[in-house]
């Protein structure tokens, strides 16, 4: 296969304008958005702006696919979930046959839903955790990028798939920090637990990270949501204990005290949220296996009461 020489960027919220500015900034040229009409008319006219820096993008649309064999080697999605389905049908004229495709998207089912489009074959397991960004109209400020965690379901070290490979190099000349971890499956999952946790109890107690860093109350409402998936995990053999909790601390500590999740950035700007795919999956996942998720069953509840009030 040949090596990846450019990538789509579908979704430029706070995650997808972070990692298109990495790659940029390494690559000029290489790194290009996705945009709509309207979304290129306020790109065009202020840019992709990050940390105060405007920066100037290749955009791309529907309406002008690119010519047989010249399609980008990787697609990067970003979207909400609510968002996957439009994106789908914007994507597909640009996907040629040797595109790979990565979903940074939350929850677990987006690979699946993406496979379905493009064909299971293009589509790897993948998930960023670790980043600050807050996005505001087209502005992104970030002080920790994250980690993109990525491959197929089971990497063996030293005897990676050559897709997983391709990326690695695109990754490693794009100054992007990655992983590829042995189970993807299982880190997919602790992503979920990660969200499932801090988005929801964020939302609620409109609380930026330092909030979760410093009170113990804060984070027992975390922590709380995030052992119900824990447990739904055991049973499911998916690999979660409550070791990774702790390990999620160590991550949560390090990030930027005024930082704010997805969700909480969505319940400030009016947006709605991806509870659905948070405590909707861990009720709908503890019902599948006979266990009680009274807890998400409340952020669920509290959630949407806020999108639904506002």
């Amino acid at each position: 296969m040949d090596e990846i020489r450019s990538v789509l960027i579908v979704g430029a919220g706070a995650v997808g304008s972070v990692v298109a500015a990495t790659i940029h900034r390494a690559r000029p040229g290489s790194a290009m958005l996705l945009a709509n009409a309207a979304r290129r008319a306020r790109l065009q006219a202020e840019g992709l702006v990050i940390n105060g820096e405007r920066l100037e993008l290749p955009l791309v649309s529907t309406n002008e696919p690119f010519p047989r064999g010249q399609e980008p080697g990787l697609a990067i999605v970003a979207v909400k979930n609510h968002q996957l389905p439009g994106a789908i049908a914007e994507m597909a004229p640009l996907v040629g046959a040797g595109t790979l495709i990565l979903s940074l998207m939350n929850g677990i089912a987006s690979e699946d839903d993406l496979a379905a489009a493009f064909g299971r074959e293009k589509v790897l397991f993948a998930m960023i955790i670790g980043i600050d960004a807050v996005r505001e109209l087209d502005r992104t400020t970030c002080t920790v990028g994250g980690t993109i965690n990525f491959g197929v379901a089971r990497n063996i070290p030293g005897s990676w798939d050559e897709r997983v490979r391709r990326i690695a190099s695109f990754f490693d000349a794009a100054g992007l920090k990655y992983a590829v971890p042995e189970d993807m499956v299982r880190t997919l999952w602790y992503k979920l637990m990660v969200n499932v946790g801090i988005n929801q109890a964020s939302a609620v107690l409109r609380a930026p990270y330092s909030v979760f860093q410093r009170v113990a109350e804060a984070r027992r409402v975390m922590d709380a949501a995030m052992l119900e998936l824990v447990a739904i995990s055991r049973l499911r053999g998916t690999g979660l204990s409550e070791a990774d909790l702790t390990s999620w601390y160590k991550t949560l500590d390090s990030l930027s005290p005024g930082g704010k999740t997805s969700m909480l950035q969505d319940v400030e700007a009016g947006r709605k949220t991806e509870v659905e795919i948070f405590a909707g999956t861990v009720i709908a996942l503890g019902q599948e296996s006979g266990l009680p998720t009274p807890v998400n069953r409340l952020l669920y509840d509290l959630i949407r009461t806020i999108e639904l009030t506002r």
